[in-house]
Protein backbone atom coordinates (compact mmCIF):
# COMPACT_ATOMS: atom_id res chain seq x y z
CA UNK A 1 0.00 0.00 0.00
CA UNK A 2 1.09 3.76 -1.09
CA UNK A 3 1.90 5.53 2.11
CA UNK A 4 0.59 8.98 2.60
CA UNK A 5 2.74 11.57 3.62
CA UNK A 6 1.87 14.89 5.34
CA UNK A 7 4.27 17.60 6.02
CA UNK A 8 4.02 21.00 7.29
CA UNK A 9 6.08 24.06 6.64
CA UNK A 10 6.39 22.38 2.72
CA UNK A 11 6.35 25.26 0.56
CA UNK A 12 10.53 26.14 1.22
CA UNK A 13 13.69 24.80 2.97
CA UNK A 14 13.61 20.97 4.61
CA UNK A 15 9.71 20.81 4.22
CA UNK A 16 10.47 21.47 0.74
CA UNK A 17 12.75 18.75 0.39
CA UNK A 18 10.95 16.39 2.23
CA UNK A 19 8.34 16.76 -0.38
CA UNK A 20 10.25 15.89 -2.97
CA UNK A 21 12.10 13.06 -1.47
CA UNK A 22 8.93 11.26 -0.15
CA UNK A 23 7.25 11.98 -4.07
CA UNK A 24 10.17 10.12 -5.49
CA UNK A 25 9.49 7.25 -3.31
CA UNK A 26 6.35 7.10 -4.62
CA UNK A 27 4.24 8.56 -2.00
CA UNK A 28 1.05 10.45 -1.94
CA UNK A 29 2.39 13.88 -0.25
CA UNK A 30 0.04 16.15 1.19
CA UNK A 31 1.90 19.37 1.27
CA UNK A 32 0.50 21.79 3.96
CA UNK A 33 1.67 25.55 4.50
CA UNK A 34 0.44 29.34 5.04
CA UNK A 35 1.67 29.82 1.31
CA UNK A 36 1.90 27.85 -1.56
CA UNK A 37 5.49 28.80 -3.89
CA UNK A 38 6.07 28.41 -7.46
CA UNK A 39 8.90 25.50 -6.01
CA UNK A 40 5.75 23.29 -4.42
CA UNK A 41 3.58 23.95 -7.29
CA UNK A 42 5.51 21.98 -9.39
CA UNK A 43 6.43 19.33 -7.58
CA UNK A 44 2.90 17.23 -8.25
CA UNK A 45 2.06 17.51 -4.49
CA UNK A 46 -1.41 18.08 -3.33
CA UNK A 47 -0.95 21.53 -1.69
CA UNK A 48 -2.70 22.66 1.31
CA UNK A 49 -2.61 26.35 1.35
CA UNK A 50 -3.86 28.40 4.76
CA UNK A 51 -2.58 26.47 7.71
CA UNK A 52 -0.95 28.61 10.01
CA UNK A 53 0.30 26.34 12.81
CA UNK A 54 0.83 29.56 15.12
CA UNK A 55 -3.13 30.00 14.78
CA UNK A 56 -6.00 27.51 17.15
CA UNK A 57 -7.94 27.92 14.59
CA UNK A 58 -5.39 26.10 12.40
CA UNK A 59 -6.63 22.55 14.02
CA UNK A 60 -10.59 22.78 12.18
CA UNK A 61 -8.66 23.96 8.92
CA UNK A 62 -6.46 20.92 8.80
CA UNK A 63 -8.98 18.88 9.89
CA UNK A 64 -11.67 19.67 7.11
CA UNK A 65 -8.77 19.60 4.60
CA UNK A 66 -7.46 16.14 5.35
CA UNK A 67 -10.93 14.34 5.48
CA UNK A 68 -11.38 11.54 3.83
CA UNK A 69 -7.67 10.93 3.76
CA UNK A 70 -5.54 8.26 5.84
CA UNK A 71 -2.34 9.69 7.17
CA UNK A 72 0.24 6.92 7.52
CA UNK A 73 3.13 9.63 8.12
CA UNK A 74 3.19 13.34 9.84
CA UNK A 75 5.69 15.72 9.03
CA UNK A 76 5.66 18.66 11.99
CA UNK A 77 8.17 20.45 10.16
CA UNK A 78 7.17 23.84 10.21
CA UNK A 79 9.34 25.99 12.38
CA UNK A 80 10.86 29.87 12.97
CA UNK A 81 13.64 30.93 14.60
CA UNK A 82 14.14 34.59 15.87
CA UNK A 83 17.25 35.99 17.30
CA UNK A 84 17.09 37.45 21.16
CA UNK A 85 19.81 38.15 23.76
CA UNK A 86 19.88 38.74 27.26
CA UNK A 87 20.43 42.36 26.57
CA UNK A 88 17.69 42.15 24.11
CA UNK A 89 14.64 40.51 25.14
CA UNK A 90 11.57 40.52 22.97
CA UNK A 91 8.70 38.76 24.77
CA UNK A 92 6.54 39.15 21.97
CA UNK A 93 9.57 37.38 19.68
CA UNK A 94 9.64 34.70 22.10
CA UNK A 95 6.05 34.13 22.23
CA UNK A 96 5.71 33.51 19.01
CA UNK A 97 8.31 30.89 18.87
CA UNK A 98 6.40 28.95 21.52
CA UNK A 99 3.19 29.61 19.38
CA UNK A 100 4.69 28.42 16.05
CA UNK A 101 7.55 25.72 17.62
CA UNK A 102 5.59 24.46 20.74
CA UNK A 103 1.93 24.74 20.36
CA UNK A 104 1.78 24.72 16.33
CA UNK A 105 2.98 20.46 16.03
CA UNK A 106 0.51 19.76 19.04
CA UNK A 107 -1.93 21.49 16.81
CA UNK A 108 -1.11 19.75 13.82
CA UNK A 109 -1.20 16.01 15.48
CA UNK A 110 -4.56 16.84 17.20
CA UNK A 111 -5.84 18.03 13.77
CA UNK A 112 -4.71 14.84 11.99
CA UNK A 113 -4.76 12.21 14.72
CA UNK A 114 -8.09 10.94 13.56
CA UNK A 115 -6.79 9.58 9.92
CA UNK A 116 -3.84 8.16 11.51
CA UNK A 117 -4.16 4.14 12.34
CA UNK A 118 -1.77 1.58 13.66
CA UNK A 119 1.46 1.32 12.59
CA UNK A 120 1.50 5.48 11.99
CA UNK A 121 4.67 7.43 12.33
CA UNK A 122 4.84 10.76 13.35
CA UNK A 123 8.18 12.92 13.17
CA UNK A 124 8.55 16.25 15.00
CA UNK A 125 11.15 18.29 13.17
CA UNK A 126 13.37 20.01 16.73
CA UNK A 127 17.11 21.08 17.06
CA UNK A 128 19.83 20.30 19.51
CA UNK A 129 19.07 23.78 20.73
CA UNK A 130 16.34 22.24 22.55
CA UNK A 131 18.87 20.31 24.50
CA UNK A 132 20.11 21.45 28.13
CA UNK A 133 22.92 19.80 27.88
CA UNK A 134 24.36 20.26 24.95
CA UNK A 135 23.56 24.16 25.05
CA UNK A 136 27.38 25.71 25.47
CA UNK A 137 26.24 29.21 23.74
CA UNK A 138 23.07 30.17 25.66
CA UNK A 139 21.33 33.11 23.68
CA UNK A 140 18.29 32.52 21.43
CA UNK A 141 15.92 32.22 24.20
CA UNK A 142 12.49 31.92 22.47
CA UNK A 143 14.20 29.19 19.59
CA UNK A 144 15.81 27.10 22.64
CA UNK A 145 12.89 27.23 25.17
CA UNK A 146 10.75 26.56 22.50
CA UNK A 147 12.67 23.82 20.96
CA UNK A 148 12.50 22.41 24.56
CA UNK A 149 8.79 21.91 24.96
CA UNK A 150 8.38 20.58 21.65
CA UNK A 151 10.88 17.89 23.05
CA UNK A 152 8.46 17.58 25.93
CA UNK A 153 5.32 17.31 24.25
CA UNK A 154 7.20 14.61 21.56
CA UNK A 155 7.98 12.50 24.35
CA UNK A 156 4.53 12.95 25.88
CA UNK A 157 3.20 11.85 22.85
CA UNK A 158 5.40 8.97 22.46
CA UNK A 159 3.49 7.64 25.66
CA UNK A 160 0.49 8.69 24.86
CA UNK A 161 0.13 7.34 21.23
CA UNK A 162 2.18 3.97 22.27
CA UNK A 163 -0.95 1.97 23.12
CA UNK A 164 -2.95 3.03 19.83
CA UNK A 165 0.60 1.80 17.86
CA UNK A 166 1.68 5.12 16.81
CA UNK A 167 5.52 5.65 16.81
CA UNK A 168 7.01 9.33 17.29
CA UNK A 169 10.46 10.24 16.28
CA UNK A 170 11.94 13.39 17.58
CA UNK A 171 14.09 14.76 15.30
CA UNK A 172 17.12 17.70 14.73
CA UNK A 173 18.33 18.01 10.59
CA UNK A 174 21.69 18.82 11.79
CA UNK A 175 22.98 22.69 10.48
CA UNK A 176 21.71 22.79 7.09
CA UNK A 177 22.07 25.72 4.55
CA UNK A 178 18.58 27.09 4.43
CA UNK A 179 17.02 30.41 4.25
CA UNK A 180 16.45 30.24 8.06
CA UNK A 181 20.10 30.16 9.07
CA UNK A 182 20.85 32.49 6.45
CA UNK A 183 22.72 30.32 4.34
CA UNK A 184 25.04 28.62 6.42
CA UNK A 185 25.45 25.46 7.40
CA UNK A 186 27.34 22.01 6.92
CA UNK A 187 24.74 20.06 4.71
CA UNK A 188 22.64 20.72 1.81
CA UNK A 189 18.45 20.61 2.57
CA UNK A 190 18.81 17.15 -0.09
CA UNK A 191 21.05 15.52 2.52
CA UNK A 192 19.03 16.42 5.39
CA UNK A 193 16.05 15.13 3.62
CA UNK A 194 17.60 12.08 2.85
CA UNK A 195 18.66 11.28 6.51
CA UNK A 196 15.45 12.11 7.74
CA UNK A 197 13.40 9.85 5.67
CA UNK A 198 15.87 7.53 6.58
CA UNK A 199 15.18 7.71 10.12
CA UNK A 200 11.50 8.04 9.76
CA UNK A 201 12.17 4.28 8.10
CA UNK A 202 13.58 2.95 11.42
CA UNK A 203 10.68 4.54 13.59
CA UNK A 204 8.88 2.25 15.48
CA UNK A 205 7.13 1.33 18.94
CA UNK A 206 10.42 0.17 20.26
CA UNK A 207 12.52 3.78 19.84
CA UNK A 208 9.24 5.68 20.05
CA UNK A 209 10.10 8.86 21.93
CA UNK A 210 13.83 9.25 21.22
CA UNK A 211 15.82 12.32 20.37
CA UNK A 212 17.82 11.78 17.06
CA UNK A 213 20.42 13.50 14.94
CA UNK A 214 19.88 12.97 11.25
CA UNK A 215 23.10 11.50 11.06
CA UNK A 216 21.40 8.64 13.48
CA UNK A 217 23.48 9.64 16.89
CA UNK A 218 20.70 9.75 19.50
CA UNK A 219 21.60 13.27 21.17
CA UNK A 220 21.22 14.24 24.98
CA UNK A 221 17.77 16.13 26.41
Amino acid sequence: MTDTVLITGANRGIGLRLVREYLDRGANVLAACRTSSSDLDTTGATVIEGIDVGQDEVVGVLSNAVDGHRVDILWCNAGILRQETLNSLDYDSIRQQFEVNSLGPLRVVEAVLPNMAAGGRIALMTSRMGSIDDNSSGSRYGYRMSKVALNMAGVSLAKDLESRGIAVGIYHPGFVQTDMVGGMGDITPEQAAERLVQRVDELKLTNTGTFWHSSGEILPW
